[in-house]
């Protein structure tokens, strides 16, 4: 990948200092943001291939950022951070990072952290690059699309990712705590009237008959399916 684009959200002047020399010195282009709110914008703004993200940040929580990032990006996340307690790095990986690197750290294992996750980025993305067809909905993966009888529907990023959450389990029953945690992340397995409300939009938009569910359907007091026809 040339000039791969990474994303660095710290508040700590000597380790920008010091990641900025080392990623630069590597082929890397890299572009910082010092508070959570600022790291959102650059995200959103430079479409990094790479997210690197101090959790201890001065205005939001890191946990937040990347609750707020899974909401409508699957760009690699290394959370980079001096809480070491286990329950942090939990709270992190389940709420949608993909790597967590301690403080202090080494720079050939940050580097390796990178490699490893641009090539996972790489592989999903090669996984991605496929249509999901059943009746009449069609999912453009790669290119985020959906179509219904050949007319592109329109679908909020909480939608598309619980369209693609049931996309992948095809055929299984999901549980409620399943989705709640791919789509929302772990804070919110105990908040089922979420996915009430975005199943129902989500049948609205893509069934013939949102009431008589063809693709979506319900599993009384588990949770949801989706069938191909």
């Amino acid at each position: 990948m040339p000039d791969p684009v990474v994303v660095l959200i710290e508040d700590e002047p000597q380790i920008r200092r010091f990641l900025r020399a080392t990623l630069t010195a590597q082929g890397y282009r890299l572009f910082e943001a010092a508070t959570g709110a600022d790291g959102l914008v650059e995200v959103a703004t430079r479409q990094p291939d790479v997210v690197i993200l101090d959790l201890g940040l001065p205005d939001l929580d890191g946990l937040e950022v990347i609750r707020r990032l899974r909401g409508w990006t699957r760009v690699p996340i290394i959370v980079l951070s001096a809480r070491g307690q286990e329950v942090d790095k939990v709270r992190a990986l389940d709420l949608g990072a993909d790597d967590y690197v301690s403080k202090p750290f080494g720079a050939g294992e940050l580097l390796a952290r990178i490699r490893v996750a641009l090539r996972h980025a790489a592989g999903a993305a090669r996984e991605d690059d496929a249509v999901f067809e059943t009746g009449d909905l069609r999912v453009h993966l790669l290119r985020r699309q959906v179509f219904v009888g050949g007319r592109e529907v329109h679908l909020t990023p909480i939608e598309y990712r619980l369209l693609c959450a049931m996309i992948r389990g095809q055929s299984r029953v999901l549980t409620h705590r399943q989705l709640l945690l791919e789509v929302w992340g772990l804070d919110y397995v105990d908040r089922a009237h979420y996915l009430r409300v975005h199943m129902a939009h989500l049948r609205q938009k893509l069934e013939v008959e949102p009431a008589q569910p063809q693709y979506f359907l319900t599993e009384l007091q588990v949770g949801y399916r989706l069938v191909g026809l």
